[in-house]
């Protein structure tokens, strides 16, 4: 057991064996698998993504077995990762935490440490696992999430006009955004509400409309699920 938690890199000097490269490579792509995998349950994905934290294991594996110690190197594969997030779209901090994840799999593979890669991939995916089952209702919430765009025209006081409505139709709701349209005859509004219940988007717009003098009105996905003012 004093073996397996050893680095594979202990017994050698500089030069990397083809054997200690495979085996760390194969860790890596066993490991970032099974992470893979592991994300798939109860989250949203794409493809590409699962196919990138599968890959990112090795990939950092092989970077740390290359610089080997080389401090020079190791400054230069730092500023080539930087560029990365300059060709990457923003992710989610649920995203951002299992690349990260991925990668600090790749480091200590890369270092050798095979033994503490797997358990820490082990008690990680135990982990990750536990919290989606325990917040799975979480995403069954945020449907009910929404922002409302209501058009209206320039002399209607809004400030009251729609309280009532918004008290009927919403658990929680605040103005975040107005905004004059159409050369300033129109003012838009928008607010970041939560539905009480589903099914009643339509009837909710229709009594905006009979309001608002039947100008447009939206009511669509909330970017953010959560807003700390409400």
């Amino acid at each position: 057991m004093s073996e397996l938690f050893q680095g594979v890199f202990e017994s050698t000097a500089t030069t990397l064996q083809l054997g200690d490269f495979l085996a760390c490579m194969g860790v890596s792509l066993a490991i970032g698998a099974f992470l893979a995998f592991l994300y798939t349950i109860k989250n949203e994905y794409t493809k590409s993504f699962i196919l990138t934290m599968g890959l990112i294991p090795a990939v950092v594996c092989v970077v740390i077995m290359m610089v080997n110690g080389n401090v020079g190197a190791g400054i230069a594969v730092a500023g080539a990762f930087s560029l990365v997030r300059f060709r990457s779209a923003p992710g989610s901090a649920k995203e951002i935490c299992a690349i990260f994840s991925a990668m600090g799999v790749g480091l200590m593979t890369g270092m050798g440490y095979l033994g503490y890669a797997a358990v820490f991939a082990i008690v990680l995916g135990a982990a990750m696992v536990i919290f989606n089952v325990v917040f799975s209702g979480e995403k069954e919430k945020a449907v009910l999430n929404k922002t409302l765009h209501i058009t209206i025209p320039e002399n209607l006081e809004y400030e009251n006009v729609f309280d009532d409505l918004l008290d009927g139709y919403t658990a929680k709701h605040q103005l975040t955004n107005v905004k004059t349209t159409n050369m300033g005859s129109l003012y838009k509004l928008t607010y970041e509400v939560t539905m009480k219940q589903t099914g009643k988007e339509k009837e909710f717009m229709d009594q905006i409309r009979c309001r608002n003098g039947n100008l447009e009105v939206s009511l669509s996905k909330q970017e953010r699920s959560n807003y700390s003012e409400l």
